[in-house]
This record gives C-alpha cells, structure tokens and sequence, in this order.
C-alpha cells in the first residue's frame, strides 16, 4: 500500500472487486469525508497489452470528465511499482443492477429520471469525444444522496469529436452491445444510446429485448434486432415511452437518436408523465 495514500486515507471495509481491482470504503481523518478507492495490483494484469492500456486509460479519462455531476469523480491517485489507487466517489448503496435484477417494472416516471441522468452523464462523454462502450446496469451506480454515477471507463475510447470519429473493436456485454460492435464494422459512439435504450427496455418491462440461452444466442437476438412490444407487459406502457425506445433500438445507427436527440425527447422533457405529453400534444 502506498505511504502517501495511508498518510491521507484510512482505508476501511472491503466492498466490491472486479475484474481488475478491489474496492474499500475510505475517508479522510481530516475533513471525515467518505470515498471510495478502488486499488489494482498490477500483478493481476494479464500478459494482454489491452489490460495495461486499460489501467492506464481509465484514470486519464476520469480526469477528463471531471465536474460532469452523473460521472464517478475521481479525487485522487497513487501509484507504486505493485499498486494503482484511485479514490473516487463513494457509492456503497444498490446499483442499477440491484435494482433491475429483481424483475419488478419502473413506473415511467422513474424510468424517465434514471434514464435522463444517464444521458446527461452519456452526452458529457460525446461532448468530448470518449465512447463508453460499456453502458449496463453494472456499471450505473448512486452515491449518498442518491445521484447516478456512470462508472468503469475501462472500455471507454476516445472517438474525437472534429473527425469522422469511428472504431473498432468488439467491446461491451451481452443483452446491451450494438449490433453494429458484433457484425465487427467501424462504429461511432452511438453505440452507448443502443445500450441506454436496452436499460430503459427492462426498466420498464423487467425483461431485456433481446436474449438466448447463453452469449451467443444472445448476440444472434442482437443482430437480427427485432424489437417487440408484448401487449402483455407493455399493455400499460405508453406510445411516447414505446416511440423513444425505437428510435434508441434502431439497428440503422444513422437513424439513431444522439445523446442530446434523447434529452430533447418529449418523454424525457416531461419527466414519463405522459398527461404532460398529451398536453403538449
């Protein structure tokens, strides 16, 4: 462990790990704020070059969009010859996964507020050029006061915003990645608003549009993009809630909307209230 990072953290109980690191609540004995840091050995890093191009990009690209309100902020790292350490946000409560995973449908009003911060958090991303790649529930956290925070960039790749701003590259997971990513073509970060439009799918169904018996059937769902609204659980859904969930899913990613194109959308501006559509209608 790094001197300096003890000489200015107590680190406290363990509360996650991933891929790479392992997380531990911490705080500052002198103001007594709490935070999260998230601490990588770098032995558990693969031979694979991408793995260390992956730590190395994740903290540059939190730096980047530091200040965005529904991004993890990153306040601090620390590096040795063993570790990296970056104190972040501290988001210890459920994420959207747990939320999502017990398979009770969002009203749309809730929808509409989770969705709308992940697209402020989505459209800080574009505005300066990085793609996600990796937007799921795993990944969309909620600090203290109950904020969304996107987290891990470590799929995350930067597109440029005055160029043609493709890439490469099979990236993401499984019930959310574009079909665009899977059919192995040049892709732009429109990608990320397929994914949002996956989550907003099972926010308001309790199922994902597409799925299999395991990866691969999955990905086959995906590429044939053949998005249904089943009377039986989108019954009660309505028509603005079903009409930005097309123009997200939309297999022609010409035709798909931006990150802004989605916060300008009447169901978002009207918070899911669909009488204040009509309304505006």
């Amino acid at each position: 462990m790094c001197d300096s990072l003890k000489s200015d953290y107590q680190l406290c109980e363990e509360l996650g790990r991933g891929r790479f690191g392992i997380v531990y609540r911490c705080y500052s004995p002198d103001t007594g704020d709490s935070f999260a840091c998230k601490s990588i050995h770098k032995s558990s890093l693969s031979e694979d070059p991408t793995d260390r191009q992956c730590l190395d990009k994740e903290p540059k690209i939190l730096q980047l969009l530091s200040g965005c309100p529904n991004i993890l902020q990153l306040y601090k790292i620390y590096e040795d010859d063993d570790y990296l350490h970056m104190v972040t946000d501290l988001c210890d409560g459920e994420d959207l996964y747990d939320r999502v995973s017990l398979g009770t449908p969002f009203t749309e009003p809730e929808a509409s507020a989770v969705l709308k911060e992940l697209m402020i958090a989505i459209s800080c991303c574009h505005q300066l050029g990085i793609a996600h790649r990796d937007i799921k529930p795993d990944n969309i956290l909620f600090d203290t006061a109950g904020r969304l925070k996107l987290a891990d960039f470590g799929s995350a790749e930067w597109f440029g915003v005055s160029e043609e701003g493709l890439m490469t590259g099979v990236v993401g997971t499984p019930y959310y990645v574009a079909p665009e990513v899977l059919m192995g073509r040049e892709y732009n970060e429109k990608v990320d608003v397929w994914s949002a439009g996956v989550i907003l799918y099972i926010m308001l169904s309790g199922v994902p549009p597409f799925y299999g018996e395991g990866p691969a059937e999955t990905f086959e769902a995906v590429l044939r993009g053949n998005l249904r609204f089943p009377s039986r659980i989108f019954r009660s859904i309505s028509p603005e809630a079903k009409d930005l969930l097309r123009k997200m899913i939309c297999r022609d990613a010409s035709r798909r909307l931006s990150a802004d194109q989605v916060l300008r959308h009447p169901w978002i501006i009207s918070g899911g209230d669909t009488r204040s559509v009509s309304d505006q209608t």
